[in-house]
């Protein structure tokens, strides 16, 4: 079983940074490919950015140049740096493990961001 705890999130003013941390349990991270995902209220779920086990990253196209995933597999956590911050990036985000046909989700975590 893998379980994973996303932190990082909080309120902030538009044009403004966070930096999210996602911290996984077990011996499978590094050989996972993760993904950030977020949910705003009254939208479906969409995906933000992923990192495939070799480091290749995929941005949505409306936080690419804002955003940047990265992960450091001796911790066991995969990151969002998110620059720039926009109201409509208001969010509960997510982050994703897979491994072969196994997947796990986070708990999420609130980013609010004021204009």
């Amino acid at each position: 079983q893998v379980q994973l705890v996303e932190s990082g999130g909080g309120l902030v003013q538009s044009g403004g940074s966070l930096r999210l941390s996602c911290a996984a349990s077990g011996s499978v991270f590094s050989i996972s490919d993760m993904g950030w995902y977020r949910q705003a209220p009254g939208k479906q779920r969409e995906l933000v950015a992923t990192i495939t086990s070799g480091g290749i990253t995929t941005y949505a196209d409306s936080v690419k140049g804002r955003f940047t995933i990265s992960r450091d597999n001796a911790k066991n956590t995969v990151y969002l740096q998110m620059n720039s911050l926009r109201p409509e990036d208001t969010a509960v985000y997510y982050c994703e493990l897979r491994f072969r046909s196994f997947s796990s989700w986070g708990q999420g975590t609130q980013v609010t961001v004021s204009s």
